[in-house]
């Protein structure tokens, strides 16, 4: 330890630069922080081609440099935005990383798999739907966009198809559908845009939509169907 003129014991330069870098990262998530919910909130409100860089830093209250050192150029935030809506945090965070995957996963019932993913979803679209559609809408005018726009859908599709396929290990999915045809109509109605015809202009509320696409799955897709309906 370091002595000052008086004899006053200093921390340790290691313990100092430790604090001094923790809190220079606390800081720069904080300042990351700021920047994507400004971002969000311009893309929504007036679209991804109306909003500026300027705006959004401005929104932030950093300047422009920050907003490119921290996150990057416009679509680097349509792609922080989407992913950190999907993940519920800051950052992307791998399928198999999630907390309902691990229970999909762990399950061995198709009922309760259907079960775990409509509460899921439900969780998710509140945060994801606004997002996606100003992704959308943002595919028309942007080419990183519209990559970003196909890239989320297909994995997203493919997600599903892996999804199908676990629960066809159940046994309990009907004969006569395809594991395509299975991913193919959990995917359409997962979708930001079935969410917003449903939730946004309709005024079903989020528990609404719950509990009917879990019934409908039920119905569309088990063989058994004896247990449509949730099971609240």
């Amino acid at each position: 330890m370091n002595r000052d003129k008086v004899g006053a014991v200093s921390p340790p330069v290691k313990s100092r630069r430790k604090y001094d870098n923790a809190r220079r990262e606390e800081q720069a998530a904080r300042t990351r922080h700021e920047i994507i919910t400004a971002a969000r909130s311009l893309f929504v409100d007036q679209g991804y081609a109306r909003t500026t860089v300027a705006q959004i830093a401005e929104r932030a209250g950093v300047n422009v440099d920050t907003v490119y050192t921290s996150v990057g150029r416009k679509p680097d935030l349509m792609r922080e935005l989407v992913e950190s809506a999907i993940s519920g945090r800051d950052e992307a965070v791998p399928a198999e990383e999630r907390e309902y995957v691990q229970r999909l996963h762990a399950s061995t019932s198709a009922a309760e798999q259907l079960q775990i993913y409509a509460d899921a979803i439900t969780l998710i679209q509140q945060r994801l739907a606004p997002t996606f559609l100003a992704l959308r809408d943002a595919a028309l005018v942007d080419e990183d966009c519209r990559a970003l726009w196909r890239q989320i859908s297909e994995r997203r599709a493919a997600n599903m198809r892996r999804m199908a396929a676990a629960m066809r290990a159940t046994g309990e999915l009907r004969a006569d559908l395809s594991d395509d045809e299975v991913a193919d109509i959990i995917w359409s109605m997962n979708a930001a845009e079935y969410w917003d015809l449903l939730v946004t202009q309709r005024g079903w509320s989020p528990e609404q939509f719950r509990d009917w696409v879990l019934d409908a799955w039920t119905r569309a897709l088990l063989a058994d169907r004896s247990g449509a309906g949730p099971a609240r």
